[in-house]
């Protein structure tokens, strides 16, 4: 694939676009935006500031993500403990994701961006959940980058969730306990259809996991970096790429035994 550094924003992206090998982007990019309250705290301001101006580094990323052929690309947006945040906050966040989706679908159609929605979606206040769904349907068409917003998320809940059906299924006796494997359990995730992350990325300093994705990343690569998330850029997410390649994903084997795969 061939990037076009003539859009806007590009130019200056050459340099690291130079030193990133499009054959060996991950298929699947999953982030946790953390630093927003403390981004706005830095500068004197509300949380709800930072909240306001993370939306911009959510757009950014799908665009780069877009731009380079990512193919899926899965955002914390709300996690089921962020319902314990001051009420004012959560207010304030639920009716920003609303907003931001709304005013975003068109571009999103634009680009050939499919928005998908996984947690507990019916926890979402109906303003917010009414703007969600109308872009998840105006997408639905399109094929190119998946956008998932997870929100209301919890990945023990997930797990307990699939746990449940499983049983209800083998309860009723649409399912023999001997069929109960990996994929079995896989297949009853909020994330049914997708690959896994090869790529877990972290903003805000922190290095935890928290409650995301817990099955999905199994085998994911981790990169966190010290980048608040409002000021994770186009740059900031290039290196992040760029520190991706750099590492050998063995899933069990020998570096011997993947370059021997790789040369054959």
């Amino acid at each position: 694939m061939t990037m076009n550094l003539q859009a806007p924003g590009m130019s200056e992206l050459k340099e690291q676009l130079d030193r990133l090998d499009l054959s060996r982007l991950p298929r699947h990019v999953a982030m946790i935006m953390d630093g927003n309250g403390r981004w706005a705290k830095a500068r004197g301001l509300e949380r709800s500031v930072g909240h306001y101006e993370g939306v911009k580094s959510v757009r950014r990323a799908t665009e780069l993500s877009s731009d380079l052929g990512i193919e899926f690309l899965t955002l914390y947006a709300f996690s089921t403990e962020n319902w314990n945040r001051p009420q004012r906050e959560v207010d304030i966040l639920m009716h920003l994701i609303g907003m931001a989706i709304q005013q975003e679908t068109p571009d999103l159609v634009k680009n050939n961006v499919h928005l998908r929605l996984i947690g507990d979606i019916e926890r979402m206040p109906k303003e917010a959940w009414d703007r969600l769904h109308a872009c998840e349907v105006a997408t639905q068409h399109c094929d190119g980058l998946t956008l998932t917003l997870a929100l209301s998320y919890s990945g023990r809940r997930e797990l307990t969730r699939a746990a449940r059906l499983i049983a209800e299924e083998v309860a009723s006796g649409r399912l023999r306990t001997e069929d109960i494997d990996e994929q079995a359990l896989a297949s009853r995730l909020f994330t049914n259809g997708m690959p896994d992350p090869d790529l877990l990325i972290r903003t805000g300093g922190e290095e935890r996991v928290s409650n995301y994705l817990l099955w999905q990343t199994a085998y994911s690569e981790l990169y966190f970096t010290d980048v608040l998330w409002p000021d994770f850029d186009k740059p900031a997410y290039l290196d992040a790429l760029i520190d991706y390649q750099r590492r050998e994903r063995r899933f069990g084997k020998t570096g011997d035994q993947i370059k021997a795969t790789t040369k054959s």
